[in-house]
């Protein structure tokens, strides 16, 4: 078989999961820098490879021309016209599984990542059989490279550089007086997400020093409302998800001293830029390998498990028992306090 030169990676969505992508893509650019990466994925989540040398990006427009099945073979004849060798398939959804029948039919090596569903499955079971960690995302990642040929070490590979500022977010953010500290405090389930009343009071305390600029980001009509309304509320807070594109905040993501967030996207993407990230769990679980990329395990802040003994009781934290509604509220804002200045104190 002919060596592969140029490479397709699939990687469709959603933020957290593409944004784990790119350390291991970048351990795969130093270490095998003869070969040509085209990754697969939606046009807003561009901005995330622009570090990283041999890879560019073919947008995949799935509500567009891209669409249903016939949109699937144009873009399969789009991809192989860019004279692609073989395929890493991060997905494993329908859509990379139709591309897949196309490719393999016309002979190319097909790669496609193991999602460990049964692992999972009993991780979550209310009957746990064991409690231990499972394969980080980054590691399945990097298995599905190793069927093709190349072996990865994503833990020897340096984080992205900060981002340099363009002025509309140096106007925004003016002379640099107080420490960055970035905020995203939803989720896409309630499950994961630490109670408003109790978020109030950590940025009330933050806000209370003096010492840091809070960034708040969020998105959808709900969240951007209270946001808006902490921004008012409190005078060191800028609400930057109403105010910039996904570009400019990953700009002042990669330049924060500190994030705070969920189990959910922006932990991972201001992991990717070396920033100290704090992640709060509710009914998910780092043991389920969706920890942020190269983060300590004393940053991730967990539910009481002796007290919410089935946790977790759901990998994505749509599953929720009754009762289970308060396992965030087991974590007191102090501790999230205490950590914050744990990490900004140098």
């Amino acid at each position: 078989m002919k060596p592969i030169k140029h490479l397709l990676v699939i990687r469709l969505s959603a933020m957290g999961d593409v944004a784990m992508t790119v350390p291991v893509l970048k351990a795969f650019c130093n270490q095998y820098p003869e070969v040509r990466i085209t990754i697969l994925t939606k046009g807003f989540f561009t901005p995330l490879f622009s570090q990283l040398p041999n890879v560019s990006v073919h947008i995949a427009k799935v509500n567009g021309k891209h669409k249903g099945i016939f949109g699937l073979r144009k873009l399969y004849k789009e991809l192989k016209a860019n004279k692609i060798d073989a395929v890493a398939d991060l997905h494993n959804v329908l859509r990379s599984k139709i591309l897949k029948l196309f490719f393999k039919s016309a002979g190319y090596k097909f790669a496609q990542i193991d999602k460990g569903r049964a692992e999972k499955k009993a991780l979550i079971s209310a009957k746990k059989s064991t409690f231990k960690p499972l394969k980080t995302t980054h590691e399945r990642y990097c298995e599905v490279f190793a069927v093709l040929g190349f072996d990865l070490n994503p833990n020897n590979t340096s984080v992205l550089e900060p981002m340099p500022m363009q002025e509309s977010v140096l106007q925004l953010l003016g002379s640099k007086k107080r420490k960055y500290v970035g905020i995203a405090p939803f989720a896409a389930f309630e499950g994961k997400m630490y109670p408003p009343h109790l978020m109030e009071k950590v940025l009330s305390a933050l806000d209370a020093t003096n010492s840091y600029q809070i960034f708040l980001f969020g998105g959808g009509e709900t969240e951007l409302r209270q946001l808006s309304l902490w921004e008012k509320k409190f005078k060191n807070t800028i609400n930057a998800s109403q105010k910039l594109s996904f570009e400019e905040e990953l700009q002042i993501i990669s330049n924060l001293e500190l994030m705070l967030a969920m189990d959910s996207g922006n932990g991972h993407l201001s992991a990717i830029y070396g920033v100290p990230t704090i992640t709060l769990w509710g009914v998910t679980h780092p043991h389920s390998g969706f920890a942020p990329f190269g983060q300590p395990d004393s940053n991730s802040i967990l539910a009481d498990r002796t007290e919410f003994p089935l946790i977790p009781t759901s990998i994505y934290g749509n599953k929720m028992p009754k009762g289970y509604e308060k396992a965030m509220d087991t974590i007191h804002p102090q501790k999230i306090l205490e950590k914050i200045a744990e990490l900004t104190s140098n």
